[in-house]
């Protein structure tokens, strides 16, 4: 079962950061005003999820990619909570999901750390 998680961790992260490429617009619209150089850093995180997930492949560098992922969402759950603050949809399903995100956040982050 460890393997499948780790697979389907990889997967995931690789895909997210494929994404970065592929539809940068939705994470520019999420980025916070405060930071700069929305779209350099929008690129940049999809390159680390992308590296950090292909990572976690190789035994030998498993766990650098596990703490690279926690690290990755330790930095952008900022952007996380400015969604929420900044939210302009008022459908009650969109609203419970920016609050579940929260969370999920600290799940994420263990589910990479049982991969350290």
């Amino acid at each position: 079962m460890e393997n499948s998680s780790l697979y389907i961790m990889s997967i995931m992260y690789i895909l997210a950061g494929v994404m970065h490429f592929i539809k940068p617009k939705a994470y520019l619209r999420i980025m916070p005003r405060y930071l700069p150089y929305h779209l350099p850093l929008v690129y940049v995180s999809g390159v680390f999820e992308i590296v950090f997930g292909a990572l976690l492949l190789f035994p030998a560098t498993q766990e650098i990619g596990a703490w690279g992922i926690i690290a990755v969402l330790i930095g952008v759950f900022p952007a996380n909570i400015h969604m929420l603050q900044t939210n302009k949809v008022k459908k009650t399903w969109y609203i419970i999901a920016l609050w579940i995100r929260l969370p999920l956040q600290a799940f994420l982050i263990y589910w990479a750390w049982t991969f350290t």
